[in-house]
């Protein structure tokens, strides 16, 4: 399998697994006795202890100070800014406009790439990003019923904020941070950045994990949560480091719009839903967007990225190697 098919294959499936988890999220937070800050403190810690269990199987990678920092930023904004500002800001705005912000996350990884990475801003780049966007607008607005808003909810501008700063941060480490990450193994990878981000978090939660009763939990919310920590976290997060290792940043976040496609299906199956020419039309435009921004890079540049690509993982096997000699 070519390194390219390699990465588009694990950024749609991550997606399609975050895709699922919004209605399983929902299950879990029903009740009322797992809010959202538990419900991402379970996330982030679950699936460190699964990161570290699995590296223990793993060849074991020394990692030197210096790239220690690097992983500890790398999780402030992967996995703390992006998930602690998305859900204080989805609390203080309305859930329907903090759906339509999070489409701009392609559009900040395209901007970020080409002012960090020097990456041509193409026409079909554009147009691709566009074409997404706008599909991805069309679903979620056609699941907005205004029959069934919260009157008691509100957008509010810190909310859109902290929406917006959600989507920059998790772009931010898809352009920034794609070196570090192509460095080391999946696990190493994970394994730190999910640690730094639980030590950040556990300050700010002890009092919630503490006060939550967790014998009162019933075995569909025990299930949707474990298919949140294993499915959604552990197996998602290594997807999509085996994708922005393979794919150019911007073609990986364009993916972030498989999502509401996903979630749309699920609630078109489940009854909740009804698949008409308005969602025919969104998803079209979606899936025309991804190839377009795919194709968008001329095919030499393509085989030069992913000819680097492999240059990397040859040097960090070699160094494995050596490390493991010196043992």
């Amino acid at each position: 399998m070519s390194s390219a098919l390699k990465g588009h294959l694990a950024a749609l499936t991550a997606n399609v697994v975050w895709g699922l988890m919004a209605p399983i999220a929902k299950i879990v937070m029903v009740g009322g006795l797992i809010g959202p800050l538990v419900l991402t403190n379970l996330r982030v810690f679950g699936a460190a202890i699964l990161f570290w269990l699995f590296s223990l199987l793993q060849p074991r990678e020394k990692v030197p100070a210096k790239d220690l920092l690097r992983f500890f930023f790398a999780s402030l904004f992967a996995i703390t800014l992006n998930q602690g500002s998305f859900i204080f800001g989805v609390g203080l705005t309305a859930p329907g406009e903090a759906s339509i912000l999070t489409t701009s996350m392609p559009l900040w990884a395209m901007l970020l790439s080409a002012i960090l990475l020097k990456d041509p801003v193409t026409v079909k780049k554009v147009i691709g990003i566009a074409a997404g966007a706008g599909g991805a607008l069309l679903l979620i607005l056609s699941n907005q019923s205004t029959t069934s808003a919260d009157p008691n909810i509100h957008s509010s501008i810190l909310g859109d904020a902290l929406v917006v700063c959600a989507q920059l941060s998790f772009a931010f480490y898809i352009v920034r941070f794609r070196d570090l990450v192509a460095r080391y193994s999946l696990f190493t990878t994970m394994k730190w950045m999910f640690t730094f981000s639980a030590l950040c978090l556990l300050p700010v939660s002890l009092n919630s994990l503490v006060a939550t009763e967790w014998s009162a939990l019933s075995h569909s919310e025990i299930l949707s949560i474990a298919y949140i920590v294993a499915c959604a976290t552990f197996l998602s997060f290594l997807l999509i480091v085996i994708g922005q290792k393979n794919l150019p940043p911007t073609v990986a976040a364009m993916y972030n719009y498989v999502q509401p496609v996903i979630s749309c299906c699920v609630s078109i199956a489940i009854g909740l839903d009804a698949f008409g020419w308005v969602k025919a039309v969104a998803v079209v435009l979606i899936f025309s967007g991804v190839y377009l921004v795919t194709h968008s890079t001329p095919k030499r540049d393509q085989v030069a990225y992913h000819k680097k690509q492999l240059e990397v993982l040859a040097k960090r096997q070699a160094q494995r190697n050596q490390n493991q000699n010196k043992r």
